[in-house]
């Protein structure tokens, strides 16, 4: 029997899901934090790193919240993780960029899609991403810069939307409007794009790029402009 394929909203939780781990995944592989704050786990059937750091933690899953509801509401172009150094310039942004394939009414977000891929199937694609980044120091090389790196959380949301409030709250969006320099339309042309993996759901497109800033590379960079659509958690 054939596994059921999967329906918009376990492609959503799924997503968030991976992005999680990933983020945990990057700031261990990149050397942002000391190797003993995180512990050994297993995730999709591959060894993963998690932070262990009750701060960071929050952090990270708070960020995740609010992008799976921009996702949700196909608002999502962008997340991107950026590396800073201690001049908060770019030195890395690692951009996890997406693309919904599909218009589900609310009303079916919980009913199988027909033609995009399962569960499991989506698993395997994960573990084969986690694998490219846990050999990415290869292509980037080693970070040496010790506690003077840093690191945000951005999105970019599709035609200058705006992010939206959590359902049911007064409050404004948890995010405020990223530095340019730290978002991808920031990035000079003398920037190095690294590609890591893409995965065709059926439903959402996921890919995941890397880029080495020109300040990373020692190359002079003429940033300019103001206005982005750009945001990073207050």
């Amino acid at each position: 029997m054939a596994a059921a394929s999967l329906t918009f909203n376990q492609t959503v939780r799924g997503i968030i899901e991976f992005i999680e781990v990933a983020i945990h995944t990057i700031l261990y592989v990149r050397q942002v934090y000391p190797a003993e704050l995180f512990i050994r786990r297993k995730k999709y059937d591959t060894p993963v790193f998690q932070s262990r750091h009750p701060a960071l933690n929050a952090y990270i899953s708070g960020a995740l919240k609010a992008v799976g509801e921009e996702l949700t509401k196909g608002n999502l172009d962008k997340v991107t993780v950026v590396i800073k150094n201690k001049e908060e310039k770019a030195l890395e942004r690692f951009v996890f960029s997406m693309e919904n394939m599909i218009e589900v009414e609310k009303f079916d977000k919980d009913i199988s899609v027909e033609g995009a891929m399962s569960s499991l199937a989506l698993g395997q694609y994960f573990r084969s991403f986690l694998v490219k980044l846990n050999m990415i120091e290869a292509q980037l090389g080693q970070m040496y810069l010790g506690d003077e790196v840093s690191f945000a959380i951005l999105i970019e949301l599709k035609s200058d939307l705006k992010p939206t409030a959590a359902t049911g709250s007064m409050e404004p969006p948890p995010w405020i409007p990223a530095d340019r320099q730290h978002t991808t339309s920031g990035a000079s042309e003398d920037a190095e794009l690294h590609i890591v993996r893409s995965v065709s759901t059926g439903i959402i497109n996921l890919s995941l790029v890397v880029q080495e800033s020109d300040v990373k590379l020692g190359l002079d960079s003429a940033l300019g402009g103001v206005g982005d659509k750009g945001k990073t958690p207050a």
